[in-house]
């Protein structure tokens, strides 16, 4: 399905980054392990890729870093000579109550989710251009679509990156390259397994589905946005959220 094609993906260390990665891999992509500060874990899902005939390399970068950005995009480009498929997922959390958060907090948050991602479309849109094809897929959430109590930079961030991904779909769609966005819900990750049995049955109260969804089910989406099935889809917010925005 994406044979002979070039995916970045990143945040792609753990949790619903790394389960895009070996899925886009799964499917033929050759793909470039982004990741900021888990080297490890990064050049594990890489050599996991690789241990099933597959084609990975994990590669450092901070996405809130502007000229970091740029030089990881050279790098990239002058090594695979395109690509394809960028998939904008590395996002971090800072969560307090509006009346508590610290303006460090939610610039960390801003600069790392919504300015992380307009950093990697700056720098690789120029070669969507000029080979008139690609997808971006931007990993929002259901937070960014209905916001959430004690994530107000968390939710700001993710809705920022709806608008991004609807204004540079405007931008790019003459020119054969489709921009959506996924915004999962209750996703079953490292992150939220910390969370307690009597929060977890509360949350899925709050799912029509009953249940939390798995990072496989967000990586399946990202798997239709990035293939020729979605050729026709641009600007668009898939909810993988068992029904929680609907």
């Amino acid at each position: 399905m994406l044979t002979g094609k070039i995916a970045v993906v990143t945040g792609a260390g753990r949790g619903i980054g790394r389960e895009i990665a070996l899925t886009l891999a799964a499917h033929g992509a050759a793909v470039v392990v982004n990741y900021n500060g888990s080297k490890t874990a990064a050049q594990a899902v890489a050599e996991e890729i690789i241990q099933k005939g597959g084609a990975a390399e994990a590669i450092q970068c901070d996405v809130s870093d502007f000229a970091a950005c740029e030089a990881f995009a050279k790098t990239v480009l002058e090594t695979y000579k395109r690509v394809d498929i960028l998939v904008n997922n590395a996002g971090i959390t800072r969560d307090n109550l509006i009346m508590r958060m610290s303006e460090a907090d939610y610039d960390q948050v801003l600069d790392t989710n919504l300015k992380g991602a307009f950093h990697m479309i700056r720098h690789f849109s120029r070669s969507f251009l000029k080979q008139r094809s690609g997808k971006i897929i931007n990993i929002s959430s259901v937070s960014g679509v209905a916001g959430n109590p004690g994530q107000s930079n968390y939710s700001a961030s993710k809705a920022g990156l709806i608008g991004l991904t609807k204004s540079v779909a405007r931008e790019l769609a003459s020119r054969n390259v489709q921009v959506n966005a996924v915004a999962p819900g209750f996703i079953d990750t490292d992150m939220t397994r910390d969370l307690t049995e009597a929060a977890r049955a509360e949350l899925s109260r709050q799912i029509p589905m009953g249940k939390t969804g798995t990072a496989k089910q967000v990586a399946d989406a990202v798997l239709f946005l990035a293939g020729e099935g979605s050729d026709y889809i641009t600007g668009q917010v898939l909810c993988v959220d068992g029904g929680m925005c609907m």
